[in-house]
């Protein structure tokens, strides 16, 4: 048989272990976003436990929905000095250093590596 264990003595035992609990009051939403996906979490219970110098949330309950994160599209000014300068490390020829830059979103040390390999 299981035993209950009561709020009172928890609060005792985690102080003594150097942890604290408190929780966020009136929260909306939480929204965790990554490379590929945003995972919306509506309406949820969050505590906040605090731990050797940490915070660790704790996110409970509520509605969640998934989608797949928008990249967005972004036109990227490469100087013509840079594309100089990669095309001169490497030997290859203009065109080459800039799609090279572009591939590595302006930076010029991937785009050398990119290009010697």
């Amino acid at each position: 048989m299981q035993r209950r264990v009561n709020p009172r003595e928890t609060r005792r035992m985690m102080q003594r272990m150097g942890m604290s609990m408190d929780s966020v009051q009136d929260v909306e939403q939480v929204i965790i976003k990554t490379s590929s996906k945003e995972i919306v979490i509506e309406q949820p219970e969050v505590a906040i436990v605090q731990m050797q110098g940490q915070k660790i949330f704790q996110v409970a309950g509520g509605k969640i929905t998934e989608k797949t994160a928008e990249r967005k599209a972004t036109a990227l000014a490469i100087a013509e000095e840079d594309v100089r300068l990669v095309a001169d490390q490497t030997g290859k020829s203009i065109e080459e250093a800039k799609k090279a830059l572009e591939e590595c979103e302006g930076d010029l040390a991937k785009a050398i590596l990119l290009l010697q390999t």
